[in-house]
């Protein structure tokens, strides 16, 4: 599991990605996409097309972590707009975000 602490950047991903995209895609898309390096220690969250499920990623200096969330019902009604490939969120907003609530 993914934990998120005060101390972690977590960035998250203004476009919406294909849900069938795995690790090695996802670290990809940061490096030339989001020009952020997928070894850094962040935790970077991706939305599905379709809006339902959310994806984080991280490594931990041994290895990448890559939790999904998939709502059974409705979507993930706030995603963030900005001029950049991501935006940054506080821990707490992250956390409000895997709950699936309005950040």
């Amino acid at each position: 599991m993914i934990q998120i602490s005060a101390q972690m950047r977590v960035l998250v991903a203004i476009e919406p990605v294909d849900g069938r995209k795995g690790i090695d895609s996802l670290a990809r898309l940061c490096q030339d996409k989001l020009a952020e390096d997928p070894f850094s220690g962040s935790v970077f969250v991706f939305r599905s097309r379709s809006g339902t499920a959310i994806r984080l990623l991280s490594y931990d200096g041994q290895g990448y972590w890559l939790a999904q969330k998939r709502l059974s019902k409705g979507r993930f009604s706030w995603w963030p707009e900005a001029d950049q490939p991501t935006r940054p969120l506080e821990s707490y907003e992250a956390q409000l975000l895997m709950a699936a609530g309005d950040v």
